[in-house]
């Protein structure tokens, strides 16, 4: 890997310390030209009480990626990011093993972003398919 990724996925690992991120186990895996992935383990821990995957668990990945993507993809030292609407279509459940998250950018604005984010698992099916649209305020 080169140390342009490495530098990204460092930072956006060492951002998870004390959030949900780091509750939830997610893990900055791979970052590309218009792309972020992370993955997080399927436990008991993000189960919804029928033993499988807690569709709010699948979201607060979505999330995290694609405001992290955000935040990757401009210039983080110049704008806070945040998200401002999220969708998911949950399609197929999950009981253990990882998913893996990809956040692709289908709009990059001054001000508002869209992230298309495909929630997988280690088969490349798709589990969950999110929508993000996050702003970039300037830091003041």
């Amino acid at each position: 890997m080169d140390d342009y990724k490495t530098k990204i996925l460092k930072v956006c690992n060492d951002i998870r310390k004390g959030t949900l991120m780091e509750t939830l186990d997610i893990e900055y895996t791979d970052v590309g030209e218009n792309y972020l992935i992370a993955k997080m383990p399927v436990s008991p821990k993000v189960h919804q009480p029928d033993g499988v995957l807690h569709g709010g668990a699948s979201v607060a990945l979505a999330e995290s990626v694609g405001s992290a993507a955000s935040y990757v993809f401009l210039d983080g030292q110049k704008f806070f990011v945040r998200g401002i609407e999220i969708s998911a279509n949950h399609v197929k459940s999950i009981k253990e093993g990882f998913v893996y998250a990809r956040a692709t950018i289908i709009h990059k604005g001054r001000t508002t972003q869209l992230w298309e984010i495909k929630i997988t698992d280690e088969d490349e099916n798709l589990i969950s398919l999110c929508k993000l649209t996050t702003i970039a305020l300037p830091r003041t």
